[in-house]
């Protein structure tokens, strides 16, 4: 049986409802458009195929089989064009109308014309802490909201993230020469997006609205392809101290990183009754402008947010007097803490309920070691909990390394591609109370190696969601969405996704065979999926090094501040160019040790001598090899097969540069802390030889990915169209390198050294008393 493209389908009239849903128009217009047929809309099927939910009871001939499944498509189109594409979620048409065009094996002409059924794996699927769509990278360039939606529905998601701000950053109070403003822009939380009688004026109401208004066009673009939105906040969010000066009895926690900060945060006393009433007003407010918002994920104790009296609180437990009225011991205390959460669940979920009775509560559940247990016991079907492993309690992550067991704590990334037998366990205990638990997996670099795009893992990807399914979990978060998948047009982890959702049986060669093909023809599929290979095999031998391998590569500004000796013997007026819009703040030993970041060591001489020649022996002989081999297959194809190798050698090449820093990241606090640890005066000479070859390479480095900038045809990494900031280099970051260049070659031969009172530094602009630094 060969595959039928939807060209080949001999279709007239493509029937929808007379009052379709946006999901159904959209399927039937897609499919129209591929058919050359007409839309036509009516009370009854015609004669023709129609397009509509599966709740519409179109359908002529359905399976008894569908009766099994609570999630699911059927397909049934005849040779003489008539029959039906319906399912149980709108997305899921939108999705089938793009198999249709794929022309895959399992909707050859026969089938088709018999009906197929498929049974989704995951009913429930959505992108959490969406890069590109809601959240960070919102500002990325060429990224287009509408093909991603639809990227998202053919890829078999149901949901959608919405909570993005208009602006490019949020608006907060904040004091001078203080980063902490800028955590808003992560997961923001309903004081960006509505108020109540307790906070009117607080915010600006024309903020609120062009916020709220941003949320609500998301929505409808989402709606559009079947996907229900939801929202994804860093809630209990603090409040301004002009909102406590005038209700000093609701200041509950402190939730600040008070190393990051100079102006305390506070939240609001969470069970404090005028609080309760200010939470569930403000979920109905923000429902009431889009009805059908279907969850809340609540992030918290980071970012400025934060329960009360919970031992992951950056300041330690504090909070108000309307939980902890008098003294008691540890295990008390997490157990008031963790009944006050599942107390502040509930109110959001009940206030919901009145709008939309399936709404779900979702709380991310690492920050809560000791109060895990007592959160957990209050559980229900519609106030559940999401994390990395269902082995999770406290950030501590339980998976190793697939190539390096000392490096621990790779759940939910890239290199998570297992699950232990021993997750059932907790699986089965939250089903007995009826919670039904989401589970995150990695399928973009956002939180793995920002700010690149379009890098493939479909192996890693397929055996991560196999497994997942093998393990019987119904929920999963796709980790950062999908990036922005528009602009890595031959990303081949979309497809994986696809498939494991519809054709889980089906081989993952098989489907990377079938879209090889589609991209670059027969002849050289085999050559493309060889090289999807080669770049895995070559991946899974990057070791994970701490804060760089999420979002801090961006955050330190991996690839512009230079690699000298001595980083703080740069002038801070020459230095400003990066650490305007880093993450130093200025008493962060990270200003000048690579290897820290406020009072978090990321790496010994050890680890960082370990990771870096293990990239040097594993990880970049690998990358290089296959970096060749794309530009041999670029050279001898031509047409549409040159540009798929071009773009993946192009984002090969980027991915080199992005390791290749790493490691130069990790070989310099290796050389300086080496240097700074010689007794004698030859060891710090070889020490000070060794660390030269590093700044060697990476100057050859920087030049390299300034030529790859200037000259590529693709979006290999994230750029952020607005300005430059600490999660997307922006338009100028080729300009930035070159004035790193200038200034490694003026620094780099001064001795190695750390300030070890950059803890204690002075403010910019003051000093302390004459004589006391």
């Amino acid at each position: 049986m060969s595959a039928t493209p939807t060209r080949s389908l001999a279709l007239a009239t493509v029937h929808v409802p007379l009052r379709a849903e946006p999901a159904e128009l959209t399927a039937a217009s897609e499919l129209a458009r591929l058919t050359n047929a007409r839309v036509s809309a009516g009370a009854n099927p015609g004669r023709g195929v129609s397009v509509a939910l599966a709740s519409r009871r179109w359908a002529r001939r359905l399976p008894a089989a569908v009766r099994d499944h609570s999630a699911w498509m059927w397909l049934r189109i005849t040779p003489e064009g008539t029959g039906e594409i319906c399912a149980t979620h709108g997305s899921f048409l939108y999705a089938a109308v793009r198999l249709l065009a794929h022309g895959i094996t399992e909707l050859s002409q026969e089938k088709l014309a018999r009906g197929v059924l498929l049974p989704a794996t995951f009913g429930w699927h959505r992108p959490l802490f969406d890069a590109c769509y809601a959240q960070y990278w919102r500002s990325a360039r060429n990224f287009d909201r509408d093909r991603y939606a639809a990227t998202l529905a053919e890829s078999g998601f149901t949901h959608l993230e919405v909570n993005s701000l208009q602006a490019h950053l949020p608006h907060e109070d904040f004091v001078p020469f203080e980063y902490y403003p800028q955590f808003y822009t992560y997961a923001p939380g309903f004081n960006h997006f509505v108020d109540t009688e307790l906070t009117r004026g607080i915010w600006p109401a024309f903020y609120l609205d062009a916020n709220l208004n941003h949320l609500k066009g998301l929505a409808e673009i989402g709606r559009r392809y079947g996907l229900k939105p939801g929202v994804c906040m860093f809630e209990p969010r603090s409040m301004p101290e002009r909102f406590f000066v005038k209700y000093p009895t609701l200041r509950g926690a402190r939730v600040d990183h008070p190393f990051r900060s100079r102006l305390p945060r506070y939240t609001m006393a969470q069970d404090h009754p005028i609080v309760r009433r200010h939470y569930r007003e403000a979920l109905q407010a923000l429902m009431r402008a889009v009805p059908d918002l279907s969850y809340m994920s609540v992030w918290t104790n980071d970012s400025g947010a934060g329960f009360e009296h919970t031992a992951s609180l950056y300041v330690g437990r504090n909070g108000g007097p309307y939980m902890i009225r008098e003294w008691r011991n540890h295990d008390k205390v997490a157990e008031a803490a963790g009944q006050s959460i599942v107390r502040y669940l509930h109110n959001l979920r009940t206030a919901a309920a009145e709008i939309n009775p399936d709404f779900d509560v979702i709380l991310r559940i690492e920050p809560f070691k000791v109060e895990h247990d007592h959160i957990k016991r209050g559980m229900n079907e519609h106030v559940t909990w999401e994390a990395p492993s269902l082995l999770v309690r406290g950030y501590a992550l339980p998976y190793p390394h697939p190539k390096y067991p000392e490096n621990t704590g790779v759940a939910g990334s890239i290199f998570h591609s297992w699950l232990d037998a021993t997750e059932a366990k907790p699986l089965a205990a939250s089903r007995e109370q009826g919670a039904e638990p989401a589970l995150n997996y990695a399928a973009s670099g956002v939180n793995n190696h920002e700010p690149l795009l379009g890098l493939p893992f479909p192996h890693l990807l397929h055996q991560k969601l196999t497994a997942m399914r093998q393990l019987g979990i119904q929920r999963a978060s796709c980790m950062g969405g999908l990036s922005n998948a528009p602009q890595a047009p031959y990303w081949p982890n979309a497809a994986v996704i696809q498939a494991v959702q519809f054709f889980p049986e089906k081989p993952i060669d098989t489907v990377l065979d079938e879209l090889a093909t589609r991209c670059v023809g027969a002849e050289h599929a085999s050559a493309l999926t060889a090289a999807w290979r080669e770049f895995e095999d070559a991946l899974v031998w990057q070791p994970q090094v701490g804060l760089y391998c999420v979002f801090g590569f961006c955050w330190q500004r991996t690839w512009d501040r230079p690699i000298v000796p001595d980083i703080e013997a740069i002038p801070a007026s020459e230095r400003a160019y990066y650490e305007r819009h880093g993450c130093f703040q200025h008493n962060n030993p990270s200003l000048g040790d690579l290897g820290k970041d406020v009072l978090f060591d990321l790496m010994t001489r050890e680890s960082a001598a370990k990771m870096s020649g293990d990239m040097d022996r594993q990880l970049l002989p690998r990358v290089r090899r296959l970096r060749q081999k794309l530009e041999r297959l670029a050279q001898r194809t031509s047409g549409q097969s040159q540009a798929v190798f071009a773009d993946l050698r192009d984002r090969v090449r980027a991915y080199q540069h992005w390791a290749t820093a790493l490691r130069n990241v990790c070989a310099w606090c290796d050389c300086v802390y080496s240097y700074l640890a010689s007794p004698r005066a030859a060891g710090r000479r070889a020490q000070q030889k060794r660390l030269q070859a590093v700044i060697d390479l990476d100057l050859a480095n920087t030049c390299e990915l300034i030529e790859l900038l200037e000259t590529t045809k693709s979006e290999v990494i994230v750029v952020s169209q607005v300005a430059d900031n600490t999660f997307m280099y922006g338009e100028n970051l080729v300009e930035n390198l070159r004035t790193k260049l200038r200034l490694t070659e003026k620094y780099r031969h001064l001795p190695p050294r750390i300030d070890p009172n950059a803890y204690w530094r002075p403010i910019p602009g003051t000093h302390w008393p004459k004589g006391w630094a």
